[in-house]
């Protein structure tokens, strides 16, 4: 995923406006006011009734910073939201109830449990492409689990970003939940630098992603981060190209391809490379009809950094289908790349955009060494009717998470964890891993008073025998 704020510099001009307010809501989780169920529950109430109530304004920041209409909007982002807090809901019981686990034979009859303690205050620290449901989804998670959370929106989406201040700041205490806006570079610095937060959760750029990291690592305070990365999308010689075609379509092109867990460049068998070519392009002119220009379905670019980036790497490549651009709009066209050389910067870097590459492989072992440039990628796709081929994939490359025969719909499952490795990311969320996220899991073994034989202590002489059946 690209960079969610700036680079961070040292500059902390707001430091002596925020510290006071994080102070305050380091008291208010102390006094244990918002560890309760009943807490937890009457803030997700609150929160899902303020995503309700401003359903329509959340539709209009979206289309204002991303130009997403509202099915989209509501697909990707609203309802992402929605299930996340009714599944909270239902399940807050069961995730907050300590869990009974197996005693060793050395120290029955003990019992032993897993209890799920609140963290403290943490800090949620949001991008830009999906500014909405990737800054409250993991704070569903924050507050379930009894914690305070900061947030910190992208001011590279300005409409949204204002939105939900209003929104958290007529709804919530501040001592609860407290939204910090500005330029990340100062204010994150600023926060984390002279506050320990208890845990910090990044979604972003790997270079901001480090730093955040440094400075977290400098209080010894975790950290979880949602990064991104090439990922790539392999097509075998058995598949179904029609389906394959329709679901790498959708996925790389909503949210005009600004999407971390996108299908960055396809590695598609040489034999039918032509015919999911033709397939694709077919398909881009049914979902944004001929002039995409004009589709209520297709967006834009988040700013004119990111389209001149991204122009740049049309020049990279034959273009196979699209390639019109429009600097005022921050328009470029779903685009298809044929003759990428490897070792072109489109081969390097995340595309982050509507850039599609599209690479051919003989054999296996020629697309995994290509795989293999950019290792540890955030999702992989496997489209073949072969479970065999499936298996041995999914074997093959290590990877966050993925679909077999599809794209990117495994982050609607909040059964699944959603998370990175290596470069790509550390930790994970949805659902109940969001919950477990932001929680310690606090082991207890309670232990009978009835019971206290001797072979437990000292002298300890002759007792070796019956140490090695006992611990074992």
């Amino acid at each position: 995923m690209l960079t969610t704020t700036a680079p961070i510099s040292a500059a902390e001009p707001q430091q002596d406006l925020i510290l006071p307010g994080l102070q305050a809501m380091k008291k208010h989780f102390q006094s244990g006011q918002s560890s309760s169920y009943e807490a937890r529950r009457d803030k997700l109430l609150r929160l899902q009734s303020v995503v309700r109530r401003f359903e329509e304004d959340i539709f209009r920041a979206l289309y204002d910073d991303l130009h997403k209409g509202k099915e989209e909007a509501w697909a990707t982002e609203i309802g992402i939201v929605h299930a996340e807090i009714r599944q909270a809901l239902s399940q807050l019981t069961s995730w907050m109830r300590p869990k009974r686990v197996g005693t060793n034979l050395a120290n029955l009859p003990s019992s032993s449990h897993i209890y799920n303690e609140p963290l403290g205050v943490v800090l949620v620290i949001a991008p830009w492409n999906y500014p909405f449901m990737l800054l409250l989804s993991p704070l569903i998670g924050a507050i379930a689990a009894g914690n305070a959370a900061v947030l910190k929106p992208s001011e590279y989406a300005p409409a949204t970003d204002a939105l939900i201040k209003k929104m958290i700041s007529e709804t919530f205490a501040p001592e609860e939940i407290m939204v910090v806006q500005g330029d990340g570079a100062t204010v994150l610095p600023a926060m984390m630098n002279h506050f320990r937060f208890d845990h910090v959760f990044f979604t972003g750029g790997t270079t901001v992603g480090r730093i955040i990291y440094q400075m977290a690592a400098s209080q010894l305070v975790p950290v979880t981060l949602e990064l991104g990365g090439k990922s790539p999308c392999v097509v075998e010689a058995d598949a179904n190209i029609e389906v394959a075609a329709r679901r790498i379509a959708l996925a790389k092109f909503s949210n005009a391809g600004q999407m971390c867990i996108a299908p960055d460049y396809i590695l598609v068998h040489h034999s039918v490379k032509d015919k999911l070519v033709d397939a694709l392009k077919d398909h881009i002119r049914k979902f944004y009809s001929g002039d995409p220009a004009k589709s209520e379905d297709f967006g834009r670019i988040i700013n004119e950094k990111q389209f001149r980036r991204l122009v740049a790497y049309l020049q990279q490549g034959r273009i196979l289908e699209g390639g019109k651009t429009d600097e005022s709009a921050r328009y470029i066209a779903p685009s298809i790349l044929d003759e990428v050389s490897p070792d072109a910067p489109i081969m390097k870097e995340e595309i982050f955009g509507p850039i599609l590459p599209v690479l051919t492989y003989k054999s296996m072992e020629e697309a995994l060494q290509v795989i293999a440039r950019n290792p540890n990628p955030l999702a992989f796709y496997i489209f073949t009717n072969s479970e065999k081929r499936e298996k041995a994939w999914i074997e093959s490359v290590p990877f966050g998470g993925g679909c077999v025969n599809n794209t990117a719909w495994h982050f609607t499952n909040p059964s699944l964890p959603f998370g990175g490795r290596g470069y790509s990311g550390t930790g994970a969320c949805h659902g109940k891993f969001s919950y477990d996220c932001f929680s310690h899991r606090k082991s207890v073994m309670k232990t009978p008073t009835w019971f206290d034989p001797g072979i437990k202590y000292p002298p300890f002489k002759g007792k070796l025998s019956l140490f090695k059946k006992l611990i074992r």
